[in-house]
C-alpha cells in the first residue's frame, strides 16, 4: 500500500500524465490517498510557514482539506457542467482523487527549513501545483486543448482568490458597507 501511494507522489511530481489515465490509481484507496497528500500538503506548508509566522498545524490540515474540497467543485461545475467536451463524462469522486493527486508537490515543503527557503519553496511549489492541476484537468475530464484545461484551473483559481480576499476583507471590516434603508 505505502508502495503504491509513493508511486503516486512521485509520478505527480513528475507530471506524469499516465497518472491520470490509468484507472487503477483511482481504486478503493484512492480517496484515501488524494486525502492523505493533501493533509500532508497543509501541514508542509504550516511547517514552511512555522520559519517566518507561527501557523497552527492542525488547522493547516483541515485547511487544506477545505481547499480540496473547494477546488474540486468549482473544477467540476466550470469543466463539466459549464465547458465541457464531447467526451467530458466524469464523476465528482475522480476529480476529487485527481485534485488531491496534483498537490503532491506541496510535499515539497517539507524542506523549508530555513527562512530564506521558504518564499522560493512555496512559489516553485504553487506553480509546480498549478501545472500538475492542469494536467491532471485535461486528462481526468477528457480535454482535447491544454488551453481549455488551463482555462478551467485559471478561473477556478480567480474565482477561489476572490473569494478568500473578500472573506478576509470582511474580517477586517475593510469593506465598505451600504446603510441605504
Amino acid at each position: 500500500m505505502f508502495g503504491v501511494f509513493l508511486d503516486i507522489v512521485f509520478r505527480s511530481l513528475k507530471l506524469d500524465k499516465s497518472l491520470y489515465s490509468d484507472n487503477r490509481y483511482f481504486g478503493e484507496a484512492a480517496i484515501y490517498f488524494a486525502g492523505l497528500i493533501m493533509i500532508l500538503d497543509g501541514v508542509a506548508g504550516a511547517v514552511a510557514a512555522n520559519t517566518i509566522v507561527k501557523t497552527s498545524i492542525g488547522i493547516s490540515g483541515l485547511t487544506a482539506i477545505f481547499t480540496w474540497l473547494v477546488w474540486t467543485i468549482f473544477i467540476y461545475v466550470i469543466g463539466v457542467k459549464l465547458f465541457p467536451d464531447k467526451n467530458t463524462k466524469v464523476s465528482f469522486k475522480k476529480i476529487l482523487i485527481g485534485v488531491g493527486y496534483a498537490h503532491s508537490p506541496g510535499l515539497i515543503r517539507f524542506f523549508a527549513v530555513t527562512p530564506e527557503l521558504v518564499i522560493p519553496i512555496i512559489f516553485l511549489t504553487q506553480f509546480w501545483i498549478f501545472a500538475s492541476l492542469i494536467l491532471s484537468t485535461k486528462h481526468i475530464l477528457n480535454l482535447k486543448s491544454n488551453f481549455k484545461s488551463f482555462g478551467v484551473v485559471f478561473l477556478s483559481f480567480l474565482i477561489i482568490a476572490f473569494l478568500s480576499i473578500s472573506f478576509v476583507m470582511s474580517r477586517m471590516n475593510a469593506l465598505p458597507v451600504s446603510t441605504i434603508s
